[in-house]
């Protein structure tokens, strides 16, 4: 009886395949700079995630999250991860949000080697403001 469990467990991961990582030698870099976080997110030029990474997930928390120093740890993690796995040596950058991390993960992005192409800011704009209060009754 144990034979066969074991058995059935090493066909299982003999025929589990390996996920191929494919060359994406250009993409794109989407940084999401907040004022309590930075997240920075490396895709192909359709836009499908490659690798992510935060200024939480690299180990800073409260009010940390939201300084330069950690969007510079969080883009180097997410662009080695990038450079190693799939070889990516152009970026063009979308910058989103007023965050500390907006500059410093794109001065990190040109240490790390990495061409920088375009510089796009997609930061959203209010147009026309929120609802006025209702009209005060005497």
């Amino acid at each position: 009886m144990a034979d066969t469990s074991t058995t059935k467990s090493a066909n299982a991961a003999a025929t589990k395949k390996k996920k191929a990582k494919r060359s994406v030698p250009t993409g794109q870099v989407h940084i999401l700079a907040t004022f309590n976080n930075t997240i920075v997110t490396f895709t192909d030029s359709k836009g499908a995630v490659l690798t992510a990474s935060s200024a939480g997930a690299c180990g800073f928390r409260g009010s940390k999250k939201g300084t330069a120093y950690a969007a510079q740890v969080a883009t180097e993690k997410a662009g080695n991860a990038a450079k190693q796995q799939h070889g990516m040596s152009k970026v063009d950058v979308y910058l989103k949000g007023v965050g500390l991390g907006r500059d410093a993960a794109v001065r990190t992005l040109q240490g790390l080697s990495m061409q920088v192409e375009t510089i796009t800011d997609k930061t959203g704009v209010p147009h026309g403001g929120v609802r006025p209060r209702k009209a005060r009754r005497i």
